[in-house]
């Protein structure tokens, strides 16, 4: 455990961690503090920040698990121990951590006797196992587990639907937890006089391993930041289409067209807070890009068009 003193500026808005924690493999605990803020100020960015812990950050977990000897999903295997939903339920509990953009596949292949854990599964190097040890079944008998997974990255909770053709061929889909952030409060302390008076903002974040709690604070923080960017333009962009509003439909802008146009009125924005995400690009374009480890309007601005031209199946 790390405890560090608070202490208070009077002067600049600052934030600090004051404790820090890993309970297990699975459970992380962070507590922070913003100050100093106005009165009100530390109540909007409590229940901001905590909506955007919960809900907004991306996560990785199994979605689906293919098995073509599983007649149904409440059926039993002889040789184990567990049913074949007490297995998907222990496949959902899975926690991984990837930098996954969609879906990829895994797989699992055991024999017994013997206890199948999380490390048996065999994934593509982008996703990390972040405990080996999680249980998922026990094989009693000397027989063969071959399971297909699908592993996919988004946020949120998605309830699967179960529907009959879902099962005909051995898929059955799993309730998804994307949520890396398993609980978010915030506290506030008041001190000071009358009007002087100001406040101190707590926030205290519990992650299931795949983050730290720092890093899905500023995960968080990112996100809300995307969120509100465009109305920090919106009154720019109507009046740019109120004035265009007589002159027909102009053909889109190509990639390079938005390029250039961004890049005459760099100065006017702050670019490293716009990420590419926002520029709904297409699919292959963006994903050159990721991969070049370009995620923000100033690391693309700083690429000449010639650097960019020769990023793989960029042109």
């Amino acid at each position: 455990m790390v405890r560090e003193k608070v202490t208070v500026s009077t002067r600049t808005l600052q934030w600090k961690c004051v404790e820090s924690r890993v309970d297990n493999k699975r459970l992380c605990y962070g507590r922070f503090i913003l100050s100093p803020l106005i009165k009100g100020q530390a109540d909007t960015i409590g229940i901001a920040m905590r909506r955007a812990l919960l809900g907004e950050i991306e996560g990785t977990c199994i979605t689906r698990a293919k098995s073509e000897k599983i007649p149904h999903e409440y059926s039993t295997i002889v040789g184990i121990q567990e049913s074949v939903h007490e297995i998907l339920m222990n496949l959902k509990e899975i926690v991984l951590r990837s930098n996954l953009y969609g879906t990829c596949g895994a797989f699992i292949c055991a024999r017994g006797p013997g206890y199948v854990t999380a490390q048996d599964i065999i994934s593509p190097p982008s996703v990390e196992i972040v405990d080996n040890t999680q249980h998922i079944a026990r094989l009693t008998e000397p027989i063969d587990l071959c399971i297909g997974l699908q592993i996919e990255r988004n946020r949120g909770y998605r309830y699967s639907i179960k529907r009959p053709n879902n099962f005909q061929d051995g898929s059955y889909p799993i309730d998804a937890v994307f949520m890396p952030v398993r609980n978010a409060n915030h506290s506030i302390h008041s001190y000071g006089n009358g009007n002087e008076r100001q406040e101190i903002l707590f926030l205290e974040i519990w992650t299931n391993g795949s983050l730290t709690p720092k890093e899905a604070l500023h995960e968080a923080s990112r996100n809300l930041i995307d969120l509100f960017i465009p109305f920090l333009h919106a009154e720019e962009e109507t009046l740019h289409l109120e004035y265009n509003r007589h002159k027909g439909t102009l053909p889109p802008l190509t990639f390079h067209d938005r390029l250039a146009k961004l890049r005459k009125n760099k100065k006017e924005i702050e670019l490293k807070y716009i990420f590419i995400d926002q520029l709904e690009l297409p699919p292959r374009i963006y994903n050159c890009l990721k991969r070049c480890n370009l995620h923000t309007l100033l690391d693309l601005l700083n690429k000449s068009q010639k650097d960019l031209m020769k990023i793989e199946d960029f042109a």
